[in-house]
């Protein structure tokens, strides 16, 4: 089969696309011929050698991605057989391998693709779209809510500010530039605006009169997140979960407000991801995945899906890391 694979750690052109032997799937697996890989922006970290969420650096040469939709194509020994020929997206884990043409995974991880879902949309649900169903657990979304959505046409920037209209929230859309300013109007925001223009603050108060937000979406930390959260009024939340800011994806911090100044501003900082997440699912994962899937087959969330070629890898990466990307990342083989 054909696969990226990456024997060096460093720029987007040191993934290859070349040919690789077939995996074969063990006791309690499934062999899956994929028609959509998901790429994350952790892809792009590991990629340079960084060690991310791993306790040490991943073992090369490996084949990175971890995100996978396609038809289950062959059965390991004791792997109950309704799964063959059954249309599959799935989160892999923690061991790479998806941007290939064909991936083993546990038969215990598999989610069934809705009939009325494309694979590229199962794709960007069952991990962009189950963190996004995880950060909106936080944001007690209403009729009265304000919501600033940083990152807005990104992946989960695009699900949440569908999110908080379903809810009946008034959204404001933070995005990179005039095309992405132009899709997150589309998408459903009352206002975006071009965060890279230092101006945008006084465009959003200007809507707003005298009205403060309540709530946050931050992805992006740094200045940008600096300004943001002085649009929110007492009783606000501030819901961190990146901080690809000014320094861009692989560098910058979180915006992370200490108890003192929280108090002050009358204001919570909340870090949504890992364990708080889980928390209130039970630590069952797969219950938002169940709900992200559930959100797009119902046609309440429909994630954008910025595609490319397997063999173009490379180019999804650098695009990624440029911000020259609309919503999920997506490889087609």
């Amino acid at each position: 089969m054909r696969a990226i694979r990456l024997h060096a750690f460093g720029p987007a052109e040191n993934l290859t696309y070349e040919e690789v032997p077939d995996p074969v799937p063990g006791p309690g697996q499934v062999l899956i011929a994929v028609t959509a890989a998901g790429v994350h922006l952790l892809d792009t970290v590991l990629r340079e050698g960084e060690q991310g969420p791993y306790p040490e650096p991943i073992p090369l040469p490996t084949i990175p991605g971890r995100e996978v939709a396609g038809t289950v194509k062959a059965l390991g020994e004791g792997t109950d057989a309704k799964w063959l020929g059954r249309r599959v997206v799935v989160h892999i884990g923690m061991n790479p391998g998806g941007y290939a043409e064909q991936v083993v995974t546990d038969a215990e991880r598999l989610q069934v693709v809705p009939e009325t879902v494309g694979d590229a949309e199962a794709v960007a649900m069952i991990g962009t779209g189950r963190t996004a169903m995880g950060i909106l657990q936080f944001a007690e979304l209403g009729p009265d809510s304000i919501a600033i959505v940083s990152a807005a046409a990104g992946g989960i920037g695009t699900l949440a500010v569908q999110y908080a209209k379903n809810a009946g929230a008034t959204v404001v859309g933070l995005a990179g530039g005039p095309g992405k300013v132009t899709r997150t109007l589309a998408n459903g925001a009352d206002i975006a605006v071009d965060y890279t223009d230092p101006t945008w603050p006084d465009e959003v108060r200007a809507y707003l009169g005298d009205r403060r937000a309540t709530v946050y979406f931050d992805a992006v930390g740094g200045t940008i997140g600096r300004a943001a959260v002085d649009l929110l009024g007492k009783g606000g939340r501030h819901l961190v979960y990146g901080w690809a800011g000014e320094r861009g994806a692989q560098g910058g911090e979180p915006l992370l407000l200490s108890e003192e100044e929280q108090a002050e501003r009358g204001v919570e900082t909340v870090y949504v991801l890992g364990p708080k997440m889980l928390e209130l699912v039970g630590g069952d994962i797969r219950r938002l995945e169940d709900r992200a899937l559930d959100e797009v087959a119902t046609g309440r969330l429909l994630p954008a899906v910025h595609r490319f070629p397997l063999a173009d890898a490379a180019r999804a990466h650098r695009a990624l890391e440029t911000r020259g990307t609309i919503g999920k990342v997506v490889l087609v083989p």
